[in-house]
């Protein structure tokens, strides 16, 4: 029996009595993942990525853990609920515009003193000013960095579109504005370099794309690591007190983590680990999160067609943004149909040993996007589930 036959039938006895749709997290792949970020790490704490784990839980499991302090979240609404549910220490990773919630900042020195909002233009601070309502508490404030690689004069980028905030001296005066501002105080810098975390440098088949993608990711790493240093010297010269530089992601841990400017480190999705994450040469990760379908047709030989399934990822459209059959091995979409809203056809010699009601297990594309299509994640351990555990859509929110 091969490893993922293995864990095939651990993963059906363990969850025999749960109907599916369902979804899991095995918690040795889970803690053996957290625990490879941390070596990689190299001794700087890992901001956790709400985003990519999306349930309270696992949250509250992975901060336990030496090495990890601190949450990334994505919108305002999720780090005011978090901050109240006990996460002291919640940077928000991109810029809000909601103005309900900075009135609520505001207002609430606790929640003042957990949450650090991301700025990167002086309008969106005059928008927390106009949002206030009376509030007086001093809104801590994080810079970005863009770290997008400038080819020829800036006619070619690489990276993620982002902050506005390219140079030292670019970052050096949003600085200065924001000291100059009452009611808000700069505690931190955060660059996060996609082009290089997030992108997959093996690409099976394709052995010169993978090659350029690694050359473009060599030379984004020095020039990055150069400009970073530089931002961070800049900034520091106006505001000394700054507590932190967060950079990174789960591609570029190791890297990222060897700039002396970068105080911590930033990831998530390599705790899921996520098909997406295949691709790497720098780190091996271990399948964490599934769903399952169960089989509700046998259409003909070689055929069966599964319950829902049509859960594509963000970003660009494209193959690799769909969900993939993984257990039993061997199955495959059905090139005129892929992955339906309603139902998904799967062809392969596997299809013949399946019954009506039998699991047929996937990995999704994008980390914590699975949550979305779940109320609970059931918690593995061996052949058992240990726990059942809400996620945020099964705590009543989804924030975006």
């Amino acid at each position: 029996m091969t490893a993922r036959a293995a864990d095939r039938a651990r993963y059906d006895r363990a969850t025999a009595a749960y109907d599916a749709p369902l979804a899991l997290v095995d918690l040795a792949a889970f803690d053996a993942n957290a625990a490879d970020l941390v070596r990689r790490a190299n001794g700087k704490p890992i901001r956790v990525a709400s985003k990519s784990v999306r349930c309270r839980a696992l949250l509250e499991r992975v901060l336990a853990r030496e090495g990890f302090a601190g949450i990334m979240s994505f919108t305002l609404a999720e780090s005011l609920w978090l901050a109240r549910s006990g996460f002291d220490d919640v940077l928000l990773a991109y810029p809000s515009a909601d103005r309900a919630g900075y009135a609520e900042l505001a207002a609430d020195p606790k929640l003042a003193a957990s949450v650090t909002v991301m700025v990167d233009d002086v309008a969106q601070l005059d928008l927390i000013d106009a949002s206030r309502a009376g509030g007086r508490e001093v809104v801590r404030v994080c810079l970005e960095l863009d770290t997008s690689l400038r080819l020829f004069g800036g006619r070619v980028r690489v990276g993620a579109r982002r902050s506005p905030l390219h140079s030292p001296a670019q970052l050096a005066e949003l600085v200065r504005s924001v000291a100059r501002r009452p009611g808000f105080r700069l505690v931190g810098l955060m660059g996060y370099e996609g082009h290089v975390a997030g992108v997959g440098d093996a690409l099976a088949g394709r052995p010169v794309r993978s090659r350029a993608i690694r050359l473009m990711q060599a030379a984004a790493r020095r020039e990055l690591a150069e400009r970073r240093g530089a931002a961070v010297r800049a900034v520091r010269a106006v505001a000394p007190e700054l507590e932190f530089v967060n950079g990174g992601g789960t591609g570029s841990v190791q890297h990222t983590a060897a700039e002396d400017a970068v105080t911590e480190i930033a990831a998530g999705s390599g705790l899921y680990v996520p098909r997406l994450f295949d691709n790497y040469t720098s780190f091996t990760g271990r399948p964490a999160a599934l769903f399952a379908l169960p089989v509700v047709r046998r259409p003909g030989v070689g055929a069966v067609t599964v319950l829902g399934g049509g859960y594509p990822a963000s970003g660009a459209a494209g193959p690799d943004r769909l969900p993939v059959p993984y257990l039993p091995e061997g199955l495959r979409f059905d090139p005129q149909e892929g992955a339906g809203e309603v139902q998904t056809p799967l062809l392969g010699s596997p299809a013949d040993d399946l019954l009506i009601g039998d699991k047929v297990w996937f990995r999704h594309a994008k980390a914590g996007e699975l949550c979305e299509r779940f109320d609970v994640l059931h918690l593995v351990e061996g052949d058992t589930v240990t726990a059942t555990v809400p996620t945020y859509r099964g705590e009543g929110h989804t924030f975006l």
